[in-house]
């Protein structure tokens, strides 16, 4: 981006901070059982920042982890126990540090949703990458296979101001590029995005204009399943 542009980068970041309300996580367990069938349970952790943590929603049966984990029971039959280490505001650097030890089970899969607040906060690519391969690897120490979200589309979010979606997106978009070499790098490690250059619709996002409501959080893991077990 034209460095010119950095100044109304910041008015409009400042604007967005002083209109918008973010919603905190979800207030509840952080472990359930999703489904009924044959088999023994699909174990599944989902680790990360506010989107893992459910922000927009008032419980993770309508957030990421729920979704997910009935995605998950309809496509391989079987009941699904999910898991969720997740912190409102989490960079990389704190779920490395902080939340990653939270999960001390055997999966079978493990996802990661980070990198919004790496971008938000500016951290250096080199820095999230640094960050972001000791978690997967960490997470490769847990589970079978381990899936890294990619970071949700800023320059397609409808309630930004543009120059700043701008900025936000290609930001973004670097992290992502870091991202996809670190998992290309690890066999039992898959990268996927939703994978559309469309703006979501309204109904995609909550109050707040910002995290996705519980249609959106569906949208989203049934996307992340997809790379998992196929519909």
């Amino acid at each position: 981006m034209n460095r010119l542009l950095f100044p109304i980068v910041a008015l409009q970041g400042l604007w967005v901070r002083s209109t918008f309300t973010l919603a905190g996580p979800v207030d509840g367990p952080l472990t359930g059982t999703t489904g009924e069938g044959a088999g023994p349970p699909l174990r599944v952790a989902i680790l990360g920042e506010s989107t893992a943590a459910g922000s927009g929603v008032d419980s993770h049966d309508d957030g990421f982890a729920g979704g997910l984990a009935a995605a998950l029971a309809a496509r391989t039959g079987r009941p699904v126990d999910w898991e969720v280490a997740a912190q409102f505001g989490a960079t990389a650097r704190r779920i490395r540090y902080r939340l990653l030890p939270r999960l001390t089970g055997d999966y079978d899969v493990a996802v990661l949703l980070a990198g919004a607040n790496d971008v938000l906060t500016r951290r250096p690519a080199a820095d999230w990458g640094a960050d972001l391969a000791v978690i997967v690897d960490g997470l490769g120490e847990r589970a079978e296979r381990v899936v890294v979200a990619g970071i949700p589309p800023f320059g397609l979010f409808p309630g930004l101001p543009r120059t700043l979606r701008r900025y936000l997106g290609e930001r973004a978009a670097a992290l992502d590029a870091v991202a996809r070499e670190v998992c290309a790098a690890r066999p039992r490690v898959t990268w996927t995005t939703v994978g559309t250059d469309v703006p979501p619709s309204l109904d995609f996002f909550s109050a707040d204009r910002f995290h996705p409501s519980a249609t959106g959080y569906g949208l989203w893991s049934s996307a992340v399943a997809d790379a998992i077990s196929p519909a």
